[in-house]
């Protein structure tokens, strides 16, 4: 969760049926008792909606498709030297950072399970001066509303949720994930949605590496004490998924700054990925994903909303999944940049990207993804998904779907 300061609160194969009931039932409960717009820059003609492959082929080699090894040639990347901990050179001079140049070959086993635990979240702060900008259109800021650890086994009480795993120039980070339907490949889907800061640094840097998801992320919940001798199908009881292809809005990779700035309402991502072992696609494996609503109302007419994540900085840990339930706001951070959805919660760092959900005519749908938040933890914020985040999943799922 990226977040911001203010002078009070600020920012930051298995069985389906029940996991999507698991959902609808806590949405429902709620009700009864937790993106893009059309102004993002982002164009599907142009190459922000393209992501580039370097995926395993046959005898350990990384086969590049065509037109992709020039590119990455010419930025001075061997793959099979970059697989062998080449990835680790963060110069500013060969990071990649336009949307066509991501790369990201499997390297196998390089996310073990102790890897993962030490993994940390990004929280980034701004400045009171800078938070305190002319703000656009809102509604007034929510009362915190206390997070509820989701219950296990995840697989059956809310499987599309995952965990985001990747390296950056600080270190290993974490943020959190959902896997979602590609309506262009029903029944198959390889795609999972985030936060635009999970897989790119914006107008400061490049691509992030060794971008990983691992649904249903320790399933049981256990401890830190008893995963200390965890083996990976306990930590990963899907398995690892690579994200040989990601998307994020231009609006993101120009504007997007360490504490969100205004790229935060083009912080939203999606990837395409595949297992590090195996065939089968995602939503075969998991049993499940979540239909993406893209025409979600902007203010409390979105009616009951879920954030679902991991959060990991204090008071927790990363290991667990926490939800929070509220009706939604807007929020702007700027009078020039468009309005985002709002709810009380008080999950921390690590639940960036993570999946906002409601229920739409009896199922529930994604309608954003966790982005910034206020450093006392008080609420969220995230991205209204309107045309502009439709046409990069659109063009994610037409290009890529079926690989």
């Amino acid at each position: 969760m990226r977040s911001i300061r203010t002078s009070a609160p600020r920012r930051r194969g298995r069985r389906s049926t029940p996991a999507a009931t698991g959902l609808v039932a806590a949405l429902a409960l709620t009700a009864t008792a937790c993106g893009g717009s059309t102004d993002d820059k982002a164009d599907p003609k142009k190459p922000g909606f393209g992501a580039s492959q370097a995926a395993d082929g046959g005898a350990g080699k990384a086969q590049i498709p065509a037109g992709i090894a020039d590119n990455l040639e010419e930025h001075g990347i061997d793959v099979d030297k970059w697989k062998a901990g080449g990835w680790q050179d963060w110069d500013k001079g060969k990071w990649l950072s336009e949307a066509g140049n991501y790369v990201n070959p499997v390297i196998e086993g390089l996310w073990k399970p102790e890897r993962m635990r030490s993994a940390e979240e990004a929280d980034k702060t701004l400045s009171t001066k800078d938070a305190t900008v002319a703000q656009g259109v809102g509604d007034p800021e929510p009362g915190p509303v206390e997070a509820q650890a989701e219950q296990t086994p995840y697989h059956a009480n809310a499987a599309p949720v995952g965990k985001v795993f990747f390296d950056s120039p600080e270190g290993t980070s974490v943020c959190s994930g959902t896997v979602v339907k590609d309506v262009n490949h029903p029944g198959r889907s390889n795609l999972v949605r985030t936060a635009g800061h999970c897989v790119h640094a914006g107008g400061d840097g490049g691509w992030y590496r060794n971008i990983v998801f691992v649904p249903a992320y320790n399933d049981l919940g256990r401890s830190e004490a008893e995963l200390s001798n965890a083996n990976a199908s306990e930590i990963a009881p899907y398995g690892n998924w690579w994200a040989d292809r990601a998307s994020t809005s231009t609006g993101w990779i120009e504007g997007g700054v360490q504490t969100g700035g205004a790229g935060a309402p083009y912080d939203y991502a999606v990837l395409h990925v595949k297992p590090e072992q195996g065939d089968k696609s995602l939503e075969e494996t998991v049993g499940t994903a979540l239909a993406v609503d893209f025409s979600a109302p902007s203010a409390a007419g979105a009616g009951r909303t879920g954030a679902w994540g991991y959060p990991a900085a204090a008071p927790y840990n990363g290991l667990r999944t926490f939800k929070c339930l509220d009706a939604p706001g807007r929020f702007s951070l700027a009078s020039d940049l468009p309005s985002m959805h709002r709810i009380g919660c008080t999950m921390t760092g690590g639940s960036s990207g993570g999946g906002w959900f409601r229920v739409v005519d009896g199922e529930t749908v994604l309608m954003s993804n966790t982005s910034i938040g206020p450093i006392d933890n008080t609420w969220l914020a995230g991205p209204q998904l309107g045309r502009d985040a439709e046409a990069l999943y659109q063009n994610m799922s037409r290009t890529y779907g079926d690989r």
